[in-house]
């Protein structure tokens, strides 16, 4: 009977929010109860346990799943220290128990102040314990930083396919699939990626409609061949600012390398003619307060990608509030932030109370400057709630929803992740029913938000996940690298692995 072992580690983090990562901003599990909770579940691990399951002869075993609560800013030392170490000793478990196989699931967009590449750091570990010889299939997500170390220690990679991501469940499933494959067959996966200079944002993007879609289809018509295992066209997360961000094509066949390298080299030219469409056009914050005053009927919707807390913002922006504020504006506006003191202060002063306290600029305050208002506490709630999109129990922490003059401010303690509209339907507000409402997300799933907006707006807001790349201030990532130089030049070449 075949052992696998599963591990999970998840998060993508912003270089740029000054807030870093702690270790209380994750929710680790181990062992069964860690299994049994995730059977049935949308994401990769619910995925790949539905397809082992299926098997009568595999045995799992459970080792740690670390995932954080929210994206946040870089590890800090303190806290990848205590962590690492966790994750290596729930490795070490394994070193005795004839391990035939693992699957790890990862993000790939990970970064500590004292590790760049904390998945990597794991894969290798893990390579050390397990040995040469056990197949090791890593999924990740397709912002994922694909490193040298984690290609050089796992015999497959299986990427999203899908953004917005709604294929996490599928991708668990084709690398459960993958590793069940190369366990019963004579298999032979080499490996073969091409880097592209480029990092990207955009709807262009969204693989449904957009121009990087043919990239995605690309993969697809490649993993369905007679010979392939695994393809896709990594972005990165152009926020994580380590030494290996780029973008990457990636493409898994069972031995032919030749063929392998020309496939790579096909997505990556493929994607590399279409960078500049890859952009996405800004509206600045004048011009979009100046066009939400204007609108008259339906509502506008301001996307605040630059304080997106899923790709690791700090989300307490009030760009876009202040700005609405300062020129008056009378509609009734709907906007997110996170600001721990105005909720302790809301929640002193009580349901139906007015209070006078700041919002805004309590962890990114070289950005945004506090706003002072005088506000109506509407609703004191724990911030629990459920997801729209998985169904998972998120914690924004203690929040209030107060009114300030038209515009109603939903306030958490801690970010959540704001790629729906649960945080909003769950302290009772209908984003469609406001004249104006700030998503602080790059994108959403059309009918959340765009399918029905009288006018959607990418603003050029300041923030620590801001579209407009060239003032976020990338230190450390290799150059030239566009668009952060002009003039680069892309001659692609393959690198290849194989074990």
């Amino acid at each position: 009977m075949p052992q696998i072992a599963i591990f999970q580690l998840m998060q993508e983090i912003s270089s740029f929010n000054p807030a870093e990562t702690q270790y209380e901003d994750f929710v680790t599990s181990h062992g069964e109860d860690w299994l049994s909770a995730s059977r049935g579940t949308l994401n990769e691990i619910g995925g790949a346990l539905g397809v082992f399951f299926e098997e009568d002869d595999v045995q799992l075993i459970p080792t740690m799943s670390a995932v954080s609560i929210t994206s946040g800013g870089p590890f800090s030392a303190e806290a990848w220290g205590r962590l690492s170490v966790e994750l290596v000793e729930s490795l070490e478990g394994l070193r005795d128990r004839g391990v035939d196989g693992a699957y790890f699931c990862m993000h790939g967009a990970m970064a500590s102040v004292s590790e760049m590449d904390p998945e990597g750091f794991v894969l290798e570990k893990a390579r050390e314990i397990l040995g040469e010889d056990i197949p090791i299939v890593t999924s990740m997500d397709l912002h994922g930083i694909m490193t040298d170390r984690m290609l050089e220690h796992s015999d497959a990679i299986v990427v999203y396919h899908t953004y917005p991501h709604v294929d996490q469940k599928e991708t668990g499933e084709r690398s459960a699939r993958l590793l069940l494959r190369m366990l019963k067959e004579d298999l032979r996966p080499v490996m073969a990626k091409v880097k592209v200079p480029a990092l990207v944002r955009g709807d262009e993007l969204i693989t449904d409609s957009g121009i990087y879609g043919e990239c995605i289809r690309l993969a697809q018509k490649i993993e369905e061949s007679g010979e392939g295992l695994s393809a896709g066209m990594f972005i990165g997360n152009p926020f994580t600012d380590v030494p290996e961000l780029c973008t990457n094509s990636l493409v898994v066949l069972d031995g032919n390398q030749e063929l392998a390298e020309q496939y790579a080299t096909e997505m990556a030219e493929l994607f590399w003619v279409h960078r500049e469409r890859m952009q996405v056009p800004l509206t600045s914050l004048n011009e979009a307060v100046e066009q939400t005053k204007a609108n008259e009927e339906g509502t506008v919707v301001l996307v605040d990608a630059a304080d997106a807390t899923s790709s690791g913002a700090s989300g307490d922006s009030n760009a876009i509030l202040a700005a609405l504020y300062n020129a008056d504006y009378r509609g009734r506006l709907l906007t997110p932030i996170v600001d721990e003191p105005a909720v302790l202060a809301a929640r002193e002063a009580g349901v139906g109370n007015e209070v006078e306290l700041k919002l805004g600029g309590t962890i990114d305050p070289a950005r945004y400057t506090p706003l002072k208002v005088k506000a109506r506490v509407r609703m004191i709630s724990d911030g629990d709630f459920r997801s729209e999109t998985f169904n998972l129990l998120w914690h924004a922490g203690p929040t209030v929803v107060l009114e300030v003059k038209s515009y109603t401010v939903v306030v958490s303690t801690r970010a959540v992740h704001l790629f729906d509209r649960s945080f909003y339907r769950a302290h009772g507000q209908d984003p469609s029913r406001f004249d104006a409402v700030v998503m602080k997300s790059p994108h959403c799933e059309p009918h959340m938000y765009k399918d029905w907006a009288s006018l959607y707006l990418d603003v050029d807001a300041p923030g620590a996940t801001s579209a407009n790349l060239k003032s976020l201030g990338h230190s450390v990532c290799e150059r030239p690298m566009f668009p952060l130089d002009d003039d680069v030049v892309f001659e692609p070449r393959v690198e290849v692995y194989r074990r």
